[in-house]
């Protein structure tokens, strides 16, 4: 199934983006799932949200999605959020997945070529993913329902749900593939508008390359099907290419098909961050120095399943043991997926070819990344023209010119840093914390420690536990070696000398440039 966009728009619901994950994998691209669809029409609310809206040649579905526990008493439904705690309504999500469609029915009416939307069946579900719903009532079916059981099978259970609102309404056929398109064109359209001002405002461009992202991940999910359908992958790609994304994708997969998976990185402050964002049972999110504990915390002999992210930082012999301990059959026999970079290896303390080519011996699947679905073109041609890396194709938009200043001294680098701060942040509307200062050097050596101090008092010195949640109202400020692997909107790169590829000093040089997804800027000395 098409997913637009094709990542989940950022939800608090954790049971969102597994059915998100799940719709994905059900039918095929003749059907589309819009994910937090917001029609202009209600019948009491202005504009509210839908969760999925499932188009395809069986009709048009609103389906609504309550994650944790669920009760009703005296007609007050009560929801259990991922905090723990209970939110109360009277509307029921039932009547309100049937009103959101009535709403979304007038829009189209008013909105569509006459007679079209009456060649679809139109209905409604809901979905418990967390908990066992066997009650009965007289405001649903069983088969409106899709419960922790049901939605595992969800192309099985979306079958039997078209089959009651075609029984329903008497419908009978399906829709042919040129009216799906045109009502799937309505409710998400492309808009490619060409802005009449010459200079768009910096903010504005940045929202534009955000945009943009989500159409450049359908080639990666893509990808995330080859890593699923085989027993060993070795995934290469340059730096935004994907491998993070990927990785997260195949965590979640496999975690919900029931393995008990290993997700395994080097990097402190890359663990923190994945840990963050992938908390769901069967799923361990480790440091591969760690792995070894982290099994038994969690009850294993061994997991089922590996995935190694960064993992250009793991070609070493004794790492390759670790794993080999961890996972059941091996690494000869055993479940992998590992994602590294090609660019990156020099990078490694202690890069071992041998141990690269140990995992090659055994035969696993090759799967290059050549897609770039982080960076703006300009950056990427920017990286790719001054340090002669291979970063993948096509990039997210134009985006803002590189921004490259040489300074004399390091007093005068945070003079043009605490320039940066206020033009991308107090003239480009940038929120702070969307900003990261990175520098070869700690904070007390850098040029960031000459800051003036209305500048200094708006930098907050990062740590690995800050990826768990990043301020965003300070600009943050790390070490180049301890951001690989993590991004931001806008970088300001300290303290480094112009690159040089005949003398070989890009490796901290390529790290750096390439965290930035918006905006890049560039202080030299």
């Amino acid at each position: 199934m098409q997913m637009v966009p094709s990542s989940p728009y950022e939800t608090g619901s954790p049971a969102e983006k597994r059915i998100f994950d799940r719709l994905r994998r059900a039918f095929d691209d003749r059907y589309v799932a819009c994910h937090s669809l917001k029609p202009t029409r209600h019948p009491r609310k202005g504009f509210p949200e839908i969760d999925f809206v499932i188009c395809g040649p069986e009709g048009l579905y609103v389906l609504e999605v309550k994650g944790g526990g669920v009760a009703c008493h005296g007609g007050v439904w009560q929801y259990e959020d991922r905090f723990g705690r209970t939110v109360q309504s009277h509307e029921g999500p039932f009547r309100q997945a049937e009103t959101a469609l009535r709403g979304l029915r007038d829009d189209l009416r008013a909105n569509l070529p006459r007679g079209v939307l009456d060649r679809f069946t139109v209905g409604y579900g809901v979905l418990f993913p967390d908990c066992e719903f066997r009650s009965e009532g007289a405001e649903w079916d069983q088969a409106m329902v899709a419960d922790v059981r049901a939605s595992r099978d969800l192309e099985g259970w979306l079958r039997r749900l078209f089959a009651y609102w075609r029984e329903r309404e008497g419908s009978s056929g399906s829709s042919d593939d040129e009216v799906v398109s045109a009502l799937h064109a309505y409710l998400r359209p492309n808009i490619d508008v060409p802005s009449s001002k010459a200079d768009v405002p910096l903010l504005d461009q940045v929202e534009d390359v955000r945009r943009r992202v989500d159409e450049f991940t359908d080639d990666q999910m893509r990808m995330a099907d080859v890593a699923e359908a085989n027993p060993r992958v070795l995934c290469a790609g340059g730096a935004g290419t994907g491998k993070t994304f990927l990785a997260e994708r195949l965590a979640r997969r496999w975690a919900e098909d029931g393995l008990q998976v290993a997700l395994v990185c080097r990097s402190p402050w890359l663990r923190h961050f994945l840990a963050s964002r992938l908390s769901m049972p069967g799923l361990t999110v480790s440091l591969v120095d760690g792995v070894r504990l982290d099994c038994r915390r969690a009850g294993l002999e061994r997991f089922d399943a590996l995935i190694v992210d960064e993992g250009q930082d793991l070609f070493e012999a004794g790492f390759l043991e670790t794993l080999d301990e961890i996972l059941t059959g091996g690494l000869e026999e055993g479940r992998w997926c590992w994602f590294h970079d090609l660019n990156n290896q020099s990078l490694t303390p202690r890069f071992e070819r041998n141990a690269k080519s140990y995992l090659e011996s055994l035969c696993p699947v090759r799967m290059p990344l050549r897609i770039n679905c982080r960076n703006t073109r300009v950056i990427l041609e920017w990286i790719q023209d001054k340090l002669d890396a291979d970063l993948g194709v096509r990039g997210v938009g134009a985006g803002p010119a590189v921004r490259c200043y040489t300074a004399s001294s390091q007093r005068k680098s945070a003079e043009r840093a605490a320039r940066e701060i206020f033009e991308l942040v107090d003239l480009g509307g940038l929120a702070p914390g969307s900003v990261t200062i990175l520098s070869p050097f700690d904070l007390a050596d850098s040029s960031a420690a000459f800051l003036p101090p209305g500048a200094a008092n708006r930098v907050r010195r990062l740590d690995e536990y800050s990826m768990r949640s990043m301020p965003v109202d300070k600009v943050g400020f790390a070490r180049i070696d301890e951001f690989k692997g993590l991004e931001n909107e806008a970088v300001m790169v300290l303290d480094l000398p112009a690159p040089n590829v005949a003398t070989k000093n890009v490796t901290a040089h390529y790290v750096a440039m390439s965290r930035a997804r918006s905006v890049l800027s560039l202080i030299y000395l």
